[in-house]
């Protein structure tokens, strides 16, 4: 209740002011510069000259005393004098004509607290009262800072409401793009949203999918670590712990800090920090010995040479994205005008000194100096600052010339919001360098990759090893120059950080149940699929005609199998299948050799050297099933046994049809009627055209062809011949069944008839083999895999064929060679007793 109280009263003693005095009263103290100078248009700047502030003891009874700020920071000082650089070199220019640029720059120590003090000065001036209505324009048209986002977040949204514009020189927390929060704010260093994912692109390229993660604990170390980690997550990169520091952290907190990092495994770290909070864990971390990392940095200190020259130990082989280099001609000259402040010493020796200052001899050499105030080497924040600069006065350039065009010869109050956003020019000086903002007021963003490199001296390089243009295509953004890397720990040797190592050839990545995606098992890869990268989370399946390798590496082609001439099998089954040609030739000789004996004349010489030719060719047709199959191979081995086979069972039918004619018949001296013979050629001829009809049927609509099984074994592919119509294999194979199923019938019929030679009883048990053959043959044939099923027809074939010729056969060939005294005309007429 007593601040509400406070405030109304407050309220209330301005409104009576302005009523009684009709002026502008300021309340509190004015602050004043720390340099400035006057001008037709004023420049604000604000710098954190001094790193530190002393809060003095706080009391409501007494007025707040002013911040003390200590700790200069020379850095942050040439970025004043490079403002104040950039300006006189505008003066002296051509750029505005007949109009001066002063300036007014503020110290705000590094504190959100004084850089409000400041930006209050900079908006209201030094005057505590003035004779006119509050509602004037501001004592300055545009503010260069800060170098920080915390505080440049506060300054931009007390300016914001005035349209003053901001340009930041280091100020990269992606939130400040947010036109509607920040209308007003520009700036010329890119936003770590681009940044932020440069780090996690260089992370992954180097193949550390494991990192730890130290921030500023404010919003361009929040911001600009919750950027990575999400593009760290879309890389693949895993965060092993993520912590924050600031730089009125007590001591505890920051040993604790160091803590973490020493007891982690990963072996790189990602430091988005400020320069002064790296400085403060820099220092524990030399305090604790915490070597062997490899630190990757963001932009606020990686090309920092204080940090360089005294933490070199901890910070050697550091990568690190950095704004690009530049060179601005007269700054360094410029510089040197500011001997006290380059040698620490005074003048004048009736001014006190301070314990650190000396008196100036005289005798010191500028060129020898090499600190960070007069260092030119790497000009990037400074070369911000000189742009920022250039932008404001190319804006008033360009909205003065539109003024004067429509003459108006008076300077107005400058809405130098719109021209910045229109601005889009070059500074001939820095090698052409192109200046715009795009729409959210950031520059465009590109970066260098520097490497923290040591020379001869032993001195510590920031070089150059790669670039990122958020511009170009994403395949393209980043890339490196080929310039050796030095690594952190073993120079030569770039640093393994990873929850687990990779994932072989041959594995996949499976998962661990409560850990990050970063720490996995290796599991190998199933037979038929292969990982031939490393750190594969699913493993590739091999297309259908290749198989996986012995280690899952790659996919081979799938060993081919049909039944060859070359393995045991084959070569066994072409032996009995040329044996049993040979044997039939055999038999086909004896027959010829004694064609006039009786039993030769008894069993129908003309059928007995037709049946042996079928027989012949029956063996032989076995031969076309072995071999690689090709499109007339497998045409032919189907054909060639539906036929033979149909001639052979063609002529045990017509030997069958002889038996019955000759012993049912009414001519006793004859063994074989002379009307039946055009009978038997007949038949014969019937039985082949029409087996000849069923396989050209069978060629012509659906012919067999060469067929590559790779889906009925998965390690090799199985050549075999598709039959094309399975109607057109079982219709051939059918009819050689219903003929031998007749033969069978009319030879039983015939088993008992008088004699002492009645073929009938050989061509029934003939019949019986081969129909056992064949019956067995189809639920084999069906259930055999690849190359046996080819085996079981073969089989089938060359039992069937021997069983014919040895049942039929045989035993005349017993009477001929062995028992020549039963070879006669009353011994196959049953008159020998």
């Amino acid at each position: 209740m007593t601040l509400v109280y406070l405030v109304f009263m407050g309220v209330l003693d301005i409104f009576a002011a302005e009523e009684d005095e009709a002026l502008c009263q300021m309340l509190g103290y004015p602050e004043f510069p720390l340099l400035s100078k006057e001008g037709d248009v004023t420049i604000g700047g604000v710098f954190n000259i001094h790193g530190k502030t002393t809060e003095p003891p706080l009391s409501f009874t007494d007025t707040p005393q002013l911040l003390t700020c200590s700790s200069i920071n020379l850095r942050e000082f040439r970025f004043a004098q490079t403002m104040i650089f950039a300006i006189e070199e505008i003066n002296n220019s051509s750029l505005l004509p007949n109009i001066s640029i002063g300036y007014r720059i503020y110290d705000g120590c590094g504190s959100t607290l004084s850089t409000m003090h400041a930006t209050m000065a900079l908006m209201n001036g030094q005057e505590r009262m003035v004779e006119k209505s509050c509602l004037g324009q501001s004592a300055v048209h545009a503010i260069i800072g800060t170098s920080d986002s915390s505080t440049t977040i506060a300054m931009s949204r007390s300016t914001g409401a005035f349209q003053i514009p901001v340009i930041s020189h280091f100020a990269t927390c992606a939130c400040l793009s947010n036109k509607k929060e920040f209308p007003s704010f520009f700036r010329t260093i890119p936003s770590d949203f681009y940044q932020s994912r440069a780090l996690a692109k260089v992370v992954k390229h180097f193949g550390w999918t494991w990192v730890g993660a130290v921030r500023s604990n404010n919003d361009y170390g929040n911001n600009g670590m919750t950027t990575f980690i999400e593009a760290a997550g879309v890389e693949g990169v895993c965060i092993e712990y993520s912590e924050a520091i600031l730089l009125t952290s007590p001591r505890e907190q920051i040993v604790s800090v160091v803590g973490v990092i020493r007891r982690a495994n990963s072996r790189v770290l990602v430091a988005f920090l400020s320069q002064l909070e790296m400085e403060v864990l820099l220092e524990e971390a030399l305090a604790q010995n915490l070597t062997g990392l490899q630190w990757v940095g963001s932009e606020s200190w990686i090309t920092d040479t204080h940090l360089a020259t005294r933490y070199s130990s901890i910070l050697d082989g550091t990568l690190g994205f950095a704004i690009r280099k530049a060179t601005i001609p007269g700054l360094r000259e410029f510089m040197l005008r500011f001997w006290e402040a380059t040698f620490d010493c005074r003048w004048s020796p009736h001014k006190e000194l301070e314990s650190w200052q000396r008196q100036c001899s005289g005798s010191e050499k500028l060129e020898d100096i090499n600190n960070p105030f007069t260092d030119m080497t790497e000009l990037r924040i400074t070369n911000n600052v000189y742009k920022a600069v250039y932008a404001v006065a190319q804006s008033i350039h360009d909205l003065l010339t539109c003024r004067y065009a429509k003459g108006q010869d008076a300077i107005p109050f400058l809405p130098l919001r719109v021209i910045l956003t229109q601005s889009n020019f070059f500074i001939v000086k820095c090698s052409g360098e192109r200046i715009y903002f795009d729409e959210n007021g950031d520059p465009e963003a590109t970066y260098e990759l520097v490497n923290w490199q040591r020379n001869q001296a032993e001195e510590i390089l920031f070089a150059t090893v790669g670039y990122y243009n958020a511009s170009l295509p994403k395949q393209k953004q980043f890339a490196l120059t080929g310039t050796n890397i030095t690594w952190a720990g073993d120079p030569l040797k770039m640093p393994l950080s990873v929850c687990t190592e990779s994932c072989l050839r041959g594995f996949r990545q499976a998962m661990i149940e409560g850990l990050p995606v970063c720490c996995f098992s290796c599991i190998p890869c199933a037979a038929g699929e292969i990982s031939n990268l490393t750190d594969v989370a699913e493993c590739i399946q091999c297309p259908l005609e290749y198989w996986s390798n012995e280690d899952n590496s790659q996919c081979v082609p799938k060993l081919v199998e049909f039944l060859s001439f070359d393995e045991t099998m084959g070569i066994l089954l072409a032996s009995f299948s040329l044996g049993g040609a040979s044997l039939t030739m055999v038999v086909s000789l004896v027959f010829f050799r004694y064609r006039d004996t009786p039993i030769v004349k008894a069993s129908n010489s003309e059928l007995s050297f037709l049946l042996l030719f079928s027989l012949t060719l029956c063996f032989l047709c076995s031969l076309t099933f072995i071999g690689q199959p090709s499109e007339w191979s497998c045409m032919l081995r189907h054909t060639a046994f539906g036929i033979t086979f149909a001639l052979c069972m063609s002529c045990v039918l017509a030997k069958t049809i002889a038996v019955v004619f000759a012993f049912k018949g009414k001519m006793p001296g004859n063994s074989v009627p002379q009307c039946s013979i055009p009978f038997q050629r007949m038949s014969v001829l019937s039985c082949i055209i029409l087996q000849v009809i069923i396989c050209v049927l069978w060629l012509a609509l659906a012919p067999p062809f060469p067929f590559k099984d790779a889906a009925y074994t998965t390690e090799k592919i199985i050549l075999e011949c598709n039959l094309g119509s399975a109607t057109g294999f079982w219709a051939v194979l059918g009819y050689i069944g219903l003929l031998a199923i007749l033969c069978f019938l009319l030879a039983f019929l015939a088993r008992k008839l008088p004699d002492n030679f009645n073929e009938a009883k050989c061509i029934t048990f003939s019949m019986l083999i081969f129909c056992a053959v064949w019956i067995t043959f189809i639920p084999a044939y069906v259930s055999s895999p690849g190359k046996f099923t080819v085996a079981v027809e073969i089989f089938a074939i060359l039992a069937s064929s021997f069983g014919l010729l040895f049942s039929i056969f045989a035993p005349k060939c017993y009477i001929i060679l062995l028992a020549p005294e039963k070879n006669t005309k009353k011994h196959m007429m049953g008159n020998s007793r």
